[in-house]
């Protein structure tokens, strides 16, 4: 599973099977969905992701990777701080990790674990999805760094 064209493709990897291990455990069957209404569209989600969450957190300390659950970072726009992002897990201080337990991927989550690479000022992450018969994940790549030059004190400008 390691690829030398990724960019820190020993850790994703290691990421990923431990990933593999907890689903084969867990299976895909943590998936309780709710039906919400918000402005006349109806919408479902999956509430149970917290149990993946915690399972591979466990693999994670068994493993000594290091990382954050519920990592929280400020985002900047022009120098202001306007909001906070908080992703599932940070590993290792350069891999976003966000879960989710539902039936199909979609481009909202894509879209949404990009945006915290983005935030976080992060090269790669890792979408993965314990909800599907077989786990289901993807790489991503932070190619823009958009964010160094919003004002975020804590990320040195590039020149």
């Amino acid at each position: 599973m390691i690829n030398e064209k990724y960019k820190y493709s020993d850790l994703t990897s290691k990421i990923i099977g431990l990933a593999m291990e907890v689903h084969r455990q867990l299976g895909n069957g943590f998936t309780h969905y709710v039906n919400i209404f918000f402005n006349g569209i109806r919408d479902c989600f999956a509430i149970q992701e917290v149990i993946y969450q915690r399972a591979l957190e466990i693999e994670f300390r068994n493993n000594d990777i290091s990382f954050s659950r519920e990592h929280e970072m400020p985002v900047y726009y022009k120098e202001q701080q306007i909001g906070l992002r908080r992703v599932d897990f940070l590993v290792g201080n350069i891999i976003s990790l966000e879960l989710k337990a539902i039936i199909e991927l979609q481009e909202v989550h894509l879209a949404q674990a990009i945006n915290y690479l983005e935030a976080y000022d992060l090269e790669v992450g890792l979408l993965i999805n314990f909800g599907a018969k077989s786990l289901q994940f993807k790489r991503l790549s932070n190619k823009s760094f958009k964010q160094q030059n919003q004002g975020n004190p804590k990320i040195n400008k590039k020149s």
